[in-house]
C-alpha cells in the first residue's frame, strides 16, 4: 500500500473530493431497502457508491450465489428501477452540461 500524498495543494484536494463525493444523494432501493450514494453525472453516466456491501442486495447476492465474481456482476434492475423513479419524481437530477 502507499502512503497517501502529503504535497497535493488543498485545491487539488477539494477539487477530488467534489468529484468523487459532490452531488452524492443517499437513495435506498425501494424493493430490499439496500441504501446507496447516487449521482447523475449525464443522461447515460450515473455514478453509485455503495454504502455496504454489493452482498448486501439480495439480488446481487443472488448471482454471487449462483457463481459470478461480484466484480463482474453489474447492477441490480431493482435498484436501477428506483434510480430511474428518483429521476422521474425530481429526487435526482441530471445537470445541465454548460458549454
Amino acid at each position: 500500500m502507499t502512503a497517501a500524498r502529503t504535497d497535493v495543494p488543498a485545491s487539488t484536494a477539494a477539487d477530488q473530493r467534489l468529484y468523487l463525493e459532490g452531488g452524492l444523494r443517499p437513495l435506498p432501493c425501494t424493493t430490499c431497502g439496500v441504501r446507496v450514494l447516487v449521482k447523475k453525472l449525464s443522461p447515460e453516466q450515473t455514478s453509485i457508491q455503495w454504502t455496504t456491501s454489493t452482498g448486501d442486495c439480495p439480488e446481487i447476492a443472488a448471482r454471487i450465489a449462483e457463481g459470478a465474481h461480484p466484480a463482474l456482476v453489474d447492477t441490480c434492475p431493482r435498484l436501477r428501477a428506483t434510480i430511474e423513479h428518483a429521476l422521474r419524481e425530481g429526487v435526482l437530477e441530471v445537470p445541465e452540461i454548460k458549454e
